[in-house]
């Protein structure tokens, strides 16, 4: 058994190191010092494998487990952002070749370049990423994403019920965004806990400076708001080393209250030497020992956050509240409108009952429209219809009734499942509409249909199946559409 697989089934805290695998010696002699070290406060240190987060030039997952050694307890990471399922399947390949078995599965934040509007790129989403996965290493220990750190009932509520499906395709456990509203982390806690089949979560945690919040708050999905900014730059003005012992101090708090909250362990980012490594673990020890309980931990955890003539710091964003569980959002009347005429379509010619429907079924199945000029101009008159009513991009294989009709290829990252962790108050990463999994929430709760959004795991659409009409293949025989994902 692997060591993160061992410790996580055993409950002993643990800390995953995330390395961002860059084409340096240096770095890689540092992070080698570190490994080998092996713990952080007692704690078992496990070395995690970034993929495609920084530069083109960065190495991927298996070069940098490659880098180290291949130490067979490494967490890689796998990317979904422009990726298929045979590229999946190749690094499954690899990787079983190393004897490495453990993978974080996360759709990826926007692709450098990816411009929505010009050519659409496309993310394996992680819910059939882990089916895949799970249906070909089914021993191995696989992992995904939640962000709780949302702040409308749309975007925070979808992000559980895809946690849900995550859970339910083979995740064995969960890793939070990076965040540092305490309160958030306490939420999917309470999440966790009040759902059948508990399931370890890690925190993902780094020690926040003055120079990283500038950075961080163009991330998407990671709320750094103006208050924190501000405190962080005073402490800079006063002094380095005043700042740095005021951060240092944070992060190690910030962990010891991640552990009193019964979070299995902490994904660490940032972190890049042994010299950080021992001067967070002294810290860590430090604070830990003055802390008899969570309530405690709460106090000072909100003191470090202040300072005298700096404004009090809030973690969320302004004008924004929303928690787990309160639900007061419906559908707008043009948003009801549109789903009831889509459903009563559907019922109508996609049921595969009733005689326009079976008529309909066909009429397209005919061996006249499977290949060329026919199969052409059938695929046209398919989009010629969808597109202005969902947004088509005729997938080939159509996925409306299952995402309350609002076309998944409306998402720039053709995201069915439910959202990336990149929103912001309900705003895409992209930043050029909602995000349309937003809308697809509230038209499931007006519509009482909050269970599709939860349970129904929806496959991955293969490259080769694309730009073809979906209507053939959606009246085949059931038996005969059934493969495995």
């Amino acid at each position: 058994m692997n060591t993160l697989k061992q410790v996580l089934n055993e409950g002993r805290f643990v800390c995953v190191l995330e390395v961002v695998p860059r084409q340096s010696a240096s770095h890689w002699v540092a992070l080698g010092q570190i490994v080998k070290r092996g713990h952080l406060a007692g704690w078992q240190l496990v070395p995690a494998f970034a993929d495609r987060v920084g530069l083109h030039s960065d190495l991927s997952p298996l070069e940098g487990a490659a880098a180290l050694g291949n130490p067979a307890e490494s967490l890689l990471h796998f990317s979904g952002k422009d990726r298929e399922r045979t590229d999946l399947l190749l690094q499954l390949a690899l990787m079983k070749a190393r004897g490495l078995e453990q993978l974080l599965i996360l759709s990826g934040d926007r692709l450098p370049g990816h411009q929505p509007g010009q050519a659409p790129v496309r993310y394996l989403e992680s819910v059939p990423a882990l089916q895949i996965v799970r249906e070909h290493c089914p021993h191995w220990l696989l992992g995904a994403a939640l962000n709780p750190f949302k702040y409308r009932e749309e975007e925070g509520g979808a992000q559980y019920l895809k946690a849900q499906k995550k859970l339910a395709a083979g995740a064995d456990f969960l890793t939070l965004q990076l965040g540092f509203d305490a309160a958030k982390h306490v939420e999917a806690q309470a999440w966790m806990r009040a759902r059948a089949g508990l399931k370890p979560m890690l925190a993902c945690v780094m020690e926040l400076t003055a120079k990283r919040a500038a950075l961080l708050k163009n991330v998407p999905g990671i709320v750094v708001t103006e208050s924190m900014c501000e405190l962080l730059k005073r402490e800079q003005q006063i002094s380095p080393d005043y700042a740095r012992a005021r951060s240092l101090g944070r992060l190690a708090l910030q962990i010891v209250g991640l552990q009193l909250m019964g979070y299995a362990g902490i994904h660490l980012c940032g972190l890049h030497t042994l010299d950080d490594l021992l001067s967070l673990e002294q810290a860590i020890t430090e604070r830990r020992s003055g802390i008899a309980s969570l309530s405690d931990w709460f106090d000072q955890w909100h003191a470090t956050w202040q300072m005298p003539g700096a404004s009090r710091v809030c973690f969320a964003p302004e004008g924004a509240a929303w928690q787990f569980g309160q639900s007061d959002v419906i559908a707008t009347r043009q948003e009801h409108l549109r789903y009831t005429l889509l459903s009563s379509i559907h019922d109508k010619f996609f049921s595969r009952a009733g005689w326009l429907s079976k008529a309909f079924g066909w009429s397209v199945t005919r061996p006249l429209w499977k290949t060329g000029v026919a199969a052409n101009a059938l695929h046209i008159a398919e989009r010629a219809v969808k597109r202005p009513l969902v947004g088509c991009d005729t997938c080939g294989s159509c996925r409306l009734q299952d995402t309350l009709y609002v076309c998944p290829e409306t998402c720039p990252k053709g995201l069915a499942n439910g959202p990336c962790g990149g929103t912001r108050l309900n705003r895409c990463e992209f930043a050029d509409r909602e995000c349309v999994h937003s809308v697809k929430y509230r038209i499931a709760k007006s519509a009482n249909r909050l269970p599709v959004l939860e349970q129904t795991l929806i496959p991955c659409v293969d490259a080769g199946n694309r730009h073809r009409s979906s209507w053939p293949q959606w009246f085949e025989p059931q038996e005969s559409k059934s493969q495995p994902d």
